[in-house]
């Protein structure tokens, strides 16, 4: 059966092109050969997946005159775990991993999680635009809907536990036609089959009375009650300091460098601080799951990163765009495209306005650069949501990249030819509002392999969180500022954020030492300014904090700020 496909799969490759070969590996499709264009290897890897005739796509094809860069690694090299025993090792620091980490922490194992950077968060978890979405661009049928169907029943009571922000703004989608109304009972049945709750309907009048900076040209719309938002670098941090006080272990800075197999099960895991030996290990590692997956001879998929540019506005231009998150449909043959939800112009659980994503297939899967293109091309297509976009409003920008399979939906089981490996992968949008319920079901896998778990009696699902100064009343703020002075010392005007709150985040529960690690905690530098005021006094309050020379504060990574003295002490 499987080879009559082949056969006529090829047949379609050779007209594309004649150097690529398809084979069989067990019932995976593997591709091979070599190609002058990366859209090309992205087509035949897409044509073969829609095919859903094969466990997975395993795609092989280079890129003619593309060498794929090293992964990016910590300078850092030692021992210190060189023989470390563990249950359960979680590889990858994003939402995803976090989450499982936290799941994991309710049962009786010695468990660990390993991030390759100095913080978490900082690959595709903090580079998106922090919806919790629907589901209503999604087939019921997927693993994607599945999860996402799951985790919003639960996500607000999570958020509550966590102490993490979370704002059921809603979300709606608009027509600008009246001969959209053809297309309303397609939505309806989308509706019923995704199970979404809470949605309404909203004539002229309703619709701009709630979004009266909309585009005039919209004419009806649809509003979805259970759309949210979160601060989803926050949310990670929340899951992973629940795990960590719950007995849970987090290694910065670690990356993973080899995975010895034996038999088909791990043995160990090589880290740049040395050999790990779980007796499951977990694969989070986002853009590079198929990677991990190759090394624990196990890759039965493939990502293609997908570069997605977004660009975030001063909290000023709300009052002139959206409250919501809100999207003029394009028209139903645009709405059949896959791939991207579009984007849009979503207001943050912070108050700022995000503008994007793009989506744009590339062959780096540590690409975060920005280009002016990229940003020219999201404001003019989302000026056709709101007119009143203005690039002046610009206070930073950013990209990301997702982690799509060939299949374009999620992977989450355990492995195909090795033992002991559960995969958590292929986890681009809704990854966000998915994670809780594929951390459930990674954390049932992993408890059938391990056999005879205990759950853990101590298990506590609240998180203390750092005081928000500025959400407090003026009562509170006196009361806390008379406790401890150093709340009334503001470090970062834009943002209302005081020495006080710095200071608690040094003491969470996982040890951070950059000024962008404090800027994702607690805000301070993400204003205006972008930390061109205060990043010098967060790094002094680091360096006196934990008694080092402020030379050695690093922005982030391995990047210090400080190189040597000039003119003397600045901070006399």
């Amino acid at each position: 059966m499987l080879e009559k496909e082949i056969k006529k799969l090829s047949k379609r490759i050779s007209k594309i092109n004649p150097s690529v070969s398809i084979s069989l590996k067990d019932d995976c499709a593997l591709l091979d050969g070599v190609s002058d264009r990366w859209e090309e290897i992205v087509q035949i890897g897409r044509m073969v997946a829609e095919t859903k005739k094969f466990y997975g796509v395993i795609n092989e094809i280079k890129l003619k005159g593309f060498t794929e860069p090293e992964i990016k690694k910590p300078t850092i090299s030692s021992d210190e775990y060189e023989g470390l025993k563990v249950d359960v090792l979680v590889i990858g620091g994003g939402i995803v991993g976090a989450a499982i980490l936290r799941e994991l922490s309710k049962y009786k194992l010695n468990v660990a999680l390993v991030e390759k950077e100095d913080d978490l968060a900082l690959h595709a978890s903090s580079r998106n635009d922090g919806c919790i979405h629907v589901g209503v661009d999604l087939n019921s049928k997927t693993k994607k809907m599945k999860y996402l169907q799951r985790s919003v029943l639960i996500y607000e009571e999570l958020a509550k536990d966590l102490n993490v922000d979370y704002d059921k703004m809603g979300q709606i989608i608009a027509f600008k036609s009246n001969m959209d109304r053809l297309f309303l009972p397609l939505l309806k049945l989308r509706i019923k089959k995704n199970k979404i709750q809470g949605t309404h309907y909203l004539n002229k009048r309703k619709l701009f009375e709630l979004e009266p900076n909309l585009n005039r040209v919209a004419k009806f719309g649809i509003l979805f009650t259970t759309g949210a938002s979160i601060c989803p670098y926050n949310m990670t941090i929340g899951l992973a300091e629940n795990a960590v006080t719950n007995g849970a272990k987090v290694f910065l800075s670690t990356v993973v460098l080899s995975i010895e197999v034996q038999n088909n099960k791990v043995i160990s895991v090589l880290t740049n601080r040395g050999r790990i030996y779980p007796k499951v290990l977990i694969n989070a590692a986002g853009t590079f799951s198929d990677v991990i997956a190759d090394m624990a001879e196990d890759k039965f998929f493939t990502i293609h990163p997908r570069k997605g540019t977004n660009a975030i506005l001063d909290k000023a231009s709300k009052s002139k765009l959206m409250n919501k998150s809100t999207t003029i449909f394009e028209g139903i043959n645009k709405a059949k495209k896959k791939h991207t939800k579009g984007g849009g112009v979503i207001p943050t659980v912070d108050g700022n306005i995000l503008v994007g994503p793009t989506a744009v297939e590339t062959p780096y899967r540590e690409d975060f650069t920005t280009d002016k293109q990229a940003i020219d091309a999201i404001f003019e297509k989302q000026k056709r949501n709101a007119p009143k976009l203005d690039q002046r409003d610009i206070i930073t920008y950013f990209s990301g990249i997702r982690a799509a399979t060939y299949e374009e939906d999620f992977i989450v089981q355990k492995g195909k030819w090795t033992k002991n490996i559960v995969h958590a992968a292929g986890i681009q949008s809704p990854g966000i509002t998915a994670a809780p319920a594929i951390a459930e079901d990674i954390v049932k896998y992993t408890c059938e392999l391990l056999g005879d778990v205990e759950i853990n009696q101590k298990f506590n699902p609240k998180r203390q969180g750092i005081i928000k100064l500025k959400n407090l009343s003026y009562e509170e703020r006196d009361a806390l500022i008379k406790k401890n002075p150093e709340y009334g010392q503001i470090v970062c005007r834009c943002e209302e954020i005081s020495k006080g709150e710095i200071i608690d985040a040094l003491h969470s529960p996982i040890p951070i030492s950059s000024t962008d690690a404090i800027k994702r905690r607690v805000r301070a530098g993400m204003g205006r300014c972008q930390g061109g005021f205060c990043q010098p006094l967060v790094a002094k309050i680091i360096a006196d904090e934990y008694n080092i020379d402020i030379k050695e504060i690093k922005k982030k990574g391995d990047g210090r700020i400080l190189l040597g003295d000039n003119k003397g002490d600045i901070y006399e």
